[in-house]
């Protein structure tokens, strides 16, 4: 799942800190605590709430407070629970899922949530005209990727079936061990058909059904209001079928730009949580304040994508000279003052048990005998390429060490090219980059959330590089007996990754943000997955 922080308006920032400068005015955190409201900071702007088109960590987050998919991730460990779904079962081949949906389960217009629905969110997600970027996700269902990719067009041909009202067939192409895990991503969430269709046909990407008071959700809080660049509200869904545990009376997600802009809200009183603490806080507060302070292994990669199509990058031999001239370990010491972790490969150490053996090292000497190689021998000729980043802080000062690093190594210049986010996203998407920026934390915890993005044109691949080998290993290992021949399989495809390099891994991520004291419930793993249902405020004693 991408990751990044867009501008915060001047407007949001000045509503936030406007209540430090009025001595006894309440805070927003202590009205909150009072009120059972939470305010919980988001990051970035969602690009939209539609569970089959986002593509950010900012929407996700939103989503999981609104909407609610067969089954659930326990906040403590990651182990599925029950969701839409109270139980389920499996055959003995790992091939077929039977879902019981809760008699209960209602949509917050108070429509029973049922077996018909999913079947008609999974042929919406799984259209082609809807264009979805995470379509892929449910390619492990039988037939799902042909009728994704038009290879047939009948529907009943894939594997979903709804024998009742409450009952859910999935029939799988092959065993996928992460299954479970898989379907709490919101590309698996039901959408409720009446109000798809309301406002266009069930493929159309551009409807506007997802605003405040057309939006229907069957989780545990419903959208009440979206101000664009201030706040979204979420207040508890009267419907929602364990309304009994949810004690906020009130949820406000903001987005904020900045590690530093979230900072000062921290302290001002006018947010709970961060989404970050800057890098050259963390220190002091761990120091004088470490009750506030939530850092653990986070599931993601920092890295940059290069446009393998660009003549030059074309080149493995380019690639993999700028890979090697980056040193990873002064980066995160100078720029991150040490709180995250250098990436020798792309895939973070230890997921669910895999971690790759192949590494690549800071060598500037066999960089620049590559790019001689190349026909660029001390950078004479290379092109002038850019290397584009959305605007946020810590990006820009990433962005110019890779500069400067380039430059005293290999003697190349790259220019620097910052955009907001969305401009940003289109560019990548659209292939209107060199060298980009990027993010992905991880949608489940296995390794292949990683390593299928880099399938020949797999929705986020985005940098034109292909190998058939590669994706021959990635289909090889969604077929596999058992974990020990997986990470095999996955071990090679690493290494033709970390070979070729159509990107290169920078750092591994360690969350790091604060919470107020008077949260309770909150759970930190390495998914960053919370249930906000099981959140509650204690208001602190004077």
């Amino acid at each position: 799942m991408k990751r990044a922080y867009p501008i915060l308006s001047a407007a949001l920032l000045g509503g936030l800190l406007a209540l430090t400068g009025c001595g006894g005015r309440e805070s927003a955190v202590e009205a909150g605590d009072r009120d059972q409201v939470l305010h919980l900071s988001i990051g970035a702007e969602p690009e939209g709430l539609d569970p089959h088109l986002i593509t950010s960590v900012a929407a996700s987050d939103v989503l999981r407070v609104l909407m609610e998919g067969l089954v659930s991730l326990d906040a403590r460990d990651l182990s599925p629970v029950p969701g839409a779904a109270e139980s389920w079962e499996v055959s003995e081949d790992g091939l077929v899922y039977t879902f019981h949906l809760r008699e209960d389960g209602r949509w917050s217009n108070g429509d029973p949530v049922t077996a018909e629905d999913f079947l008609f969110s999974y042929r919406r997600m799984l259209s082609p005209r809807l264009g979805s970027q995470y379509a892929y996700m449910l390619w492990v269902v039988e037939n799902a990727r042909a009728y994704n990719t038009g290879g047939i067009d009948d529907f009943s041909q894939v594997g979903f079936q709804a024998p009742d009202e409450r009952t859910l067939v999935v029939r799988l192409a092959h065993p996928t061990p992460y299954f479970l895990s898989l379907i709490t991503h919101a590309s698996w969430y039901p959408v409720h058909p009446d109000t798809i269709l309301a406002h266009g046909r069930i493929d159309d990407p551009h409807t506007p059904w997802t605003r405040p008071g057309r939006f229907v959700s069957n989780g545990p809080f419903t959208l009440t209001e979206w101000r664009t660049h201030q706040h979204i509200v979420a207040r508890p869904n009267p419907h929602y079928w364990d309304r009994e545990t949810v004690r906020l009376n009130e949820v406000r997600l903001h987005p904020i730009a900045s590690p530093d802009t979230e900072d000062r809200a921290f302290r001002s009183g006018q947010i709970h949580i961060t989404k970050n603490a800057p890098p050259e806080r963390i220190t002091a507060y761990k120091r004088d304040r470490p009750e506030i302070v939530h850092s653990a292994p986070y599931l993601g990669v920092y890295y940059f994508r290069f446009n393998t199509e660009r003549e030059g990058l074309s080149d493995p031999r380019v690639r993999r000279a700028l890979s090697l001239a980056i040193d990873r370990e002064s980066l995160v010491r100078n720029v991150l003052h040490g709180h995250m972790d250098p990436a020798w490969f792309f895939t973070p150490p230890d997921t669910a048990g895999y971690t790759s053996e192949s590494r690549v090292e800071f060598d500037p000497e066999a960089a620049r005998e590559l790019l001689a190689e190349a026909g660029f021998p001390g950078g004479e000729g290379f092109p002038r390429f850019e290397l584009l980043f959305n605007t946020q802080d810590t990006h820009r000062r990433i962005a110019e060490a890779l500069q400067q690093m380039w430059r005293e190594h290999l003697n190349v210049h790259i220019t620097l090219v910052n955009q907001e986010w969305q401009v940003y996203l289109a560019s990548v998407r659209g292939g209107n980059y060199d060298i980009g920026r990027a993010a992905w934390i991880g949608d489940y915890h296995d390794p292949n959330t990683f390593l299928d993005m880099w399938v020949t044109d797999g929705g986020n691949n985005n940098t034109g590089w292909s190998n058939t080998r590669y994706d021959d290993l990635i289909e090889a290992a969604a077929r596999a007996d058992g974990p020990e021949e997986r990470h095999a399989l996955f071990q090679e495809a690493e290494a033709i990754l970390l070979e070729e390099l159509p990107v290169t891994p920078v750092y591994h991520y360690r969350s790091a943000y604060l919470v107020s004291p008077s949260v309770r419930g909150w759970q930190a793993n390495v998914l960053d997955h919370q249930q906000i249902k099981h959140i509650w405020l204690e208001p602190l004693e004077e």
